[in-house]
């Protein structure tokens, strides 16, 4: 059998590759990643659920599989683009090779291609949709591209029930858009007890357990879909219990939305660790961690991207949010005082309540 691969992009261009991983076909989002490493935290991100994830450095694999490093329990990218997967990794951590990862999940790859090219035309006409097949391209492929969209990902990465992690002082909710491991880590290593509630937790269940703060994770999708309108509600109704919050990505994006601000998709998105932006009340720039396609537009932004301009962060008050990750794994942390930031808000708030 051979393992020729195609993708016929939704413009029709074709590129042709081999697969590597699982193989058959897959239709999906083509977004890519700037990322030099990471890429374990890349597939196992949520946020890419129903994405064909593009890596623009072209060596990837080259340490292996290291499940400790994982950001969820399943691959969130539909399928996966690289240049040359490293097929003998080498890292005293790791507990096997890409390929055979990718295999054992069901994960189609597609190596050997034109990523090079095929970045360059994204970056010039925009995120579009693929599809990645094996056998020679037809019309109707070039259609199944272009009419696909993703159906209610929160709902689809989101958890199913409520979980706690970690034992500290300070009662956390951590709303679950699809949120990576590393969210609910950071904050139980701040003396935090984190309750993980899925996205569709009605108001009263959440303030049960009378939380000190709440946090919005990260998620896939359109933040302004109208299947968000009932997480937008409860955001509207949490944050007249007057209890700090702090989102981060799609957070960010859901309360920006509750708070009566718009989004816009962006061209080509922000993705990868080396995002700069700059806090506007200091003047000082942090390079970041980011997986985003949208973007909130609003003209008092505390954070922009250095690049675009574009928003990058916002704060209310008692709460605020940032579009990029201060826990970044894998990438830069820079803005990981974010979180001291946040328990500082649960402290005050907590020391002014009877």
């Amino acid at each position: 059998m051979s393992d020729k691969a195609y993708l016929i992009l939704e413009n029709n261009t074709v590129f042709e590759g081999r697969f590597f991983g699982g193989r058959g076909d897959v239709t999906g989002e083509i977004v890519f990643t700037t990322g030099m490493t990471g890429y374990l935290e890349t597939l196992t991100d949520p946020s890419y659920h129903g994405q064909i994830v593009l890596q623009t450095f072209p060596l990837i694999g080259n340490y292996g599989v290291i499940p400790e490093d994982f950001e969820s329990a399943f691959v969130g990218a539909k399928a996966y683009i690289v240049k040359h997967p490293c097929r003998e990794p080498s890292n005293f951590r790791s507990e096997g090779n890409l390929d055979a990862f990718l295999k054992e999940r069901g994960i189609v790859g597609i190596c050997e291609t034109d990523t090079r090219a095929l970045t360059r035309i994204i970056r010039e006409h925009g995120v579009m949709n693929g599809k990645i097949t094996e056998r020679p391209p037809a019309e109707d492929d070039r259609a199944e591209a272009e009419n696909y969209s993703i159906k209610n990902p929160v709902a689809a990465v989101s958890s199913r029930g409520v979980h706690k992690i970690g034992e500290g002082s300070r009662r956390v909710a951590l709303m679950d858009y699809g949120a990576k491991r590393g969210i609910a880590e950071a904050l139980a290593a701040r003396d935090c007890e984190v309750w993980i509630f899925p996205h569709d937790a009605p108001v009263g269940e959440i303030m049960k357990i009378e939380p000190k703060g709440i946090m919005l994770s990260n998620g896939p999708g359109d933040p302004a879909d109208p299947e968000n309108a009932p997480i937008i509600e409860t955001l509207r109704a949490l944050s007249k219990e007057r209890v700090p919050i702090f989102g981060i990505c799609l957070g960010h994006q859901l309360l920006a939305l509750a708070n009566g601000y718009k989004t816009q998709k962006l061209k080509f998105g922000h993705r990868g660790a080396n995002q700069p932006v700059k806090d506007l009340s200091t003047g000082r720039v942090y390079i970041t961690s980011q997986n985003h396609g949208y973007a909130v537009i609003a003209d008092d932004a505390s954070f922009i991207n250095v690049n675009d301009n574009t928003c990058e962060g916002m704060d209310y008050g008692i709460s605020f949010s940032v579009q990029f990750h201060p826990e970044a794994r894998s990438g830069p942390r820079d803005t990981n005082f974010l979180f001291e930031r946040f328990i500082e808000r649960i402290d005050e708030r907590a020391a002014r309540t009877p």
